[in-house]
């Protein structure tokens, strides 16, 4: 994670993740970007709904995280939702790859930020969540909300 005295500033985060998938483990990892990839990341400007990860040939590859365009950087722009790197260790990669190989496991982006001056994602390992989970879930939030509500003017 962040280094002692670095901060960790949150650019996206990927909130239908939570929704849809239970989080296993976290990981992080590096990302491999272009120069205006990183000044538009500066801005904001990043989606990570549809994305998810997939490992080729030992490679960690996000698909679907889309960055857009930086408005000053004319023919250095690149694709907004092109495959990117991500950069892990090797044995980390093959644990994921063993993870991912049993059956109803992904690994999704949960999140990117700036660790110091680098641009760091942090994977989720997720299981899907079926329908009736997610009912409870949202079942267990309302209850939560009404306690802490109750609390509130009781106090």
């Amino acid at each position: 994670m962040a280094q002692k005295g670095e901060a960790k500033k949150i650019i996206a985060t990927n909130r239908k993740a939570f929704h849809e998938y239970f989080v296993e483990d976290k990981y992080e990892a590096g990302i491999s970007l272009c120069g205006t990839e990183v000044k538009s990341i500066r801005l904001g400007s990043v989606n990570l709904k549809d994305s998810y990860c997939s490992i080729e040939g030992g490679e960690i590859f996000v698909n679907g995280m889309h960055i857009s365009p930086y408005e000053k950087g004319n023919i250095f722009n690149r694709d907004p939702v092109r495959v990117r790197r991500l950069l892990m260790h090797k044995k980390e990669i093959m644990k994921l790859f063993g993870y991912v190989k049993q059956d109803g496991m992904t690994i999704i982006p949960l999140s990117l930020y700036f660790s110091g001056s680098r641009v760091k994602v942090e994977l989720g390992l997720c299981r899907g969540k079926k329908l009736y989970d997610k009912r409870d879930a949202a079942a267990e939030k309302s209850a939560s909300r009404e306690i802490d509500r109750a609390m509130k003017e009781r106090y």
